[in-house]
């Protein structure tokens, strides 16, 4: 397995909606970690890519999980035909060769997990392999970026203020309607005006957080709708499949949402 095969071969499309990317730019021109901060389903890791792209280097993403062990991300030992070998993780494997790291919705892992990143984000950029009795030094490439959602924050999934505090950081939200039409557009290959329902029925939605959703349609639902319209479905069905549906189970909430497809549709 060589680094060669994260290099992402073509430019993936993203719409900046303000200075994000020159601060990346900056921020990895310091070698500095980042944190992207953003509802779900915003652009976070469309934008790592995007840049990941632009900068020329490898991207190794880590879609993190409650379940995530420490040696998930550095690496253990395994044992093969000729015995027992070292298997270096994502992490590592970015740490040795200069790669970005990503590491998607942190929050998620334990925080006995997330402990291991503390090393790489200060000026010791170091990563102990503690079963392998190795130090391994950072490659000068290499760069930590972890996105977090905080809307999903509670006392059992947060960041510890001991990891917040080592990161630069960036807020996302939703583009403005008139970007977000044109990404949705563009991205499901449909017309201008369902693209501009869509967005509406997205923006009327959002107004519903925290009246019975936790979070609003994001524009990565959009973009599923627009797909299914494609196909041929009609705007009512593709909404009611690739938005109301996924998005919440109690009836009030759907007949309300209903009613806000047939008044935009």
């Amino acid at each position: 397995m060589t680094i060669d095969q994260y290099r992402l071969e073509e430019e993936p499309t993203y719409h900046p909606s303000g200075d994000e990317v020159a601060f990346y730019e900056s921020a990895y021109a310091a070698r500095l970690p980042v944190m992207l901060k953003g509802p779900t389903g915003c652009g976070k890791t469309r934008f790592v890519e995007h840049m990941a792209w632009r900068l020329g280097k490898p991207l190794i993403t880590v879609s993190c999980h409650e379940d995530m062990t420490a040696s998930d991300l550095v690496g253990r030992f395994l044992l093969g035909p000729e015995g027992t070998h070292w298997q270096d993780g994502p992490l590592t494997m970015a740490v040795r060769h200069g790669a970005i790291c990503y590491l998607d919705e942190v929050v998620e892992a334990r925080q006995d997990t997330t402990v291991v990143i503390h090393s790489l984000t200060d000026d010791r950029r170091i990563l102990p392999l503690e079963k392998k009795g190795e130090l391994v030094h950072a490659h000068p490439d290499f760069q930590l970026v972890i996105s977090y959602n905080p809307g999903y924050q509670s006392v059992l999934k947060d960041l510890k203020e001991s990891t917040k505090q080592r990161f630069s950081a960036v807020d996302f939200t939703y583009p403005m309607a008139s970007v977000e039409a044109s990404i949705v557009a563009s991205e499901a290959d449909i017309a201008a005006d369902i693209a501009d329902k869509l967005v509406k029925i997205a923006e009327k939605s959002r107004h519903l957080r925290g009246q019975g959703l936790e979070e609003g349609a994001s524009t990565r639902m959009l973009i599923h709708a627009g797909r299914l319209i494609k196909t041929g479905m009609t705007l009512t069905d593709a909404c009611k499949h690739a938005i109301i549906v996924p998005i919440t189970d109690d009836p009030d909430m759907r007949g309300a949402l209903d009613a806000v497809v047939d008044a935009c549709a």
